[in-house]
């Protein structure tokens, strides 16, 4: 017997659930920015309970388009703007890029807003100065901080969402009623539960959304070793999907799940003490000290920092991402600022932008309604042209999309139509 024979090898670990969770954690979690955070506890304020279905009933169709998101861009190798770009006309990838700008700068000075006027909150002092120094943090933080350091941090962020689930169990929940609501509800046709449907259906899916986990998958395929876009190496096909397929629908769990607990905690304090009307998450946050007490006030303002600094990259990040694919630069935050100038510097303009909305007289709650007007219309024809190039084998080789994916796929599409058509109905109804 040969004693220095080497032993066999052992077989390779499976990797460990942090590893894994990645740009879909990310992206579910930057869901729940403070615009979001406003629009729950809005509806829960407002309707008590009685749109807690919503959230149960978006999760598959989010859970599948971010999903779609995300293959497309393993897949090819380029984000949802490089693929426009290079298999759709030019007034169609430009048009769409140039609305998807300007959602997400008046979004993100909205975020600022929000995110400064809680510290203010917090800690007394001027809310301002508090948006210039939360804007200039994220951007240095994209533009300055290694690619791997960066997603470590966004991961460790994630843990601020947790602060809503708290607020959850501190006050007092009739969790009965909260089970009824959520699969026996009271439907009505009157146009503030519709536009509460299509608020909630808005932020759960956003065109933001769909461009960072792409380009999410992009990047961790140049930063990963042997990685490359499956179209060349399909061998790498069936452990990548896998790996997306559970980064995704966790994230998007926990992006729901959160969204659900905000709607509770303000349905069981504001509206039970008849605080019905919210405009922006600061509001929300101040109207709880009176009702729920000190703590859960802390906790809930606290979490519009934590789910904001998470947030900004993502707003400013897919911007540059779509605009840099758009015009063929180099884009990634994988690259130092010195190769990738064109692509920091939209991120730094976005975020000097957005500081700057802060300054002038424009309303924050009509900002983000016409935000969110702009993300509803945007989102249809961005979601068409995904399912569309996502069944192409010109463009996907052997990985268009397996039928479920596609059923669910068309589906939300189909939903996120209809809730445009429903919101510009009833906004016309209202105005005349």
């Amino acid at each position: 017997m040969d004693r220095l024979a080497s032993p066999p090898d052992a077989p390779p670990k499976p990797p460990k659930l942090l590893q894994i969770m990645g740009p879909g954690l990310i992206t579910g979690a930057s869901d729940d920015d403070p615009s979001g955070i406003a629009t729950y506890s809005q509806v829960g304020a407002q309707f008590g309970y009685g749109l807690t279905w919503t959230l149960l009933l978006s999760y598959p169709l989010m859970a599948a388009i971010q999903e779609i998101s995300a293959r497309i861009g393993r897949v090819t190798g380029f984000g949802i703007a490089g693929n426009l770009r290079r298999h759709y006309p030019g007034w169609l990838s430009g048009g769409l890029v140039g609305l998807l700008l300007i959602a997400n700068i008046i979004n993100l000075g909205a975020d600022l807003g929000a995110m400064g006027a809680a510290l203010k909150l917090l800690i007394a002092g001027p809310a301002l100065l508090y948006v210039c120094l939360f804007g200039l943090f994220s951007a240095a933080l994209q533009i300055f901080t290694g690619y791997a350091r960066y997603v470590s941090i966004l991961k460790w962020l994630c843990l601020s969402l947790l602060s809503y689930v708290i607020c959850a169990f501190v006050v007092n929940v009739p969790w009965v009623e909260v089970g009824w609501a959520s699969v026996w509800p009271h439907l009505t046709a009157k146009p503030d539960y519709v536009m509460a449907i299509v608020a909630v259906l808005g932020t759960t899916i956003s065109p933001y959304l769909f461009f960072w986990q792409a380009e999410q998958e992009v990047e961790d395929g140049k930063e990963k070793t042997g990685a490359r876009p499956l179209i060349r190496a399909p061998e790498q096909a069936p452990q990548a999907f896998v790996r997306i397929r559970i980064d995704t629908y966790l994230g998007m769990a926990l992006s729901n799940t959160v969204a659900f607990f905000i709607v509770v905690t303000t349905a069981a304090t504001l509206h039970a003490h008849g605080a019905t009307v919210i405009q922006t998450s600061a509001e929300a946050a101040e109207a709880l000290r009176a009702v729920a007490g000190r703590f859960t006030f802390a906790i809930f303002a606290a979490g519009i920092i934590g789910t904001g600094l998470l947030t900004l990259p993502a707003l400013s990040g897919s911007a540059a991402y779509a605009l840099g694919e758009l015009f063929s630069w180099h884009v990634g935050m994988a690259r130092r600022p010195y190769r990738a100038k064109a692509f920091y510097a939209v991120i730094a303009a976005a975020t000097v932008v957005g500081i700057g909305l802060n300054f002038t007289s424009l309303d924050p709650v009509k900002a983000l309604y016409w935000s969110a007007v702009l993300n509803g219309v945007i989102s249809v024809p961005v979601m068409a042209a995904m399912m569309h190039l996502s069944m192409r084998p010109a463009i996907m080789a052997g990985f268009t999309l397996p039928l479920p994916l596609r059923i669910l796929g068309w589906m939300a599409t189909i939903v996120m139509a209809i809730t445009v058509a429903a919101m510009i109905a009833t906004w016309l109804g209202v105005t005349l």
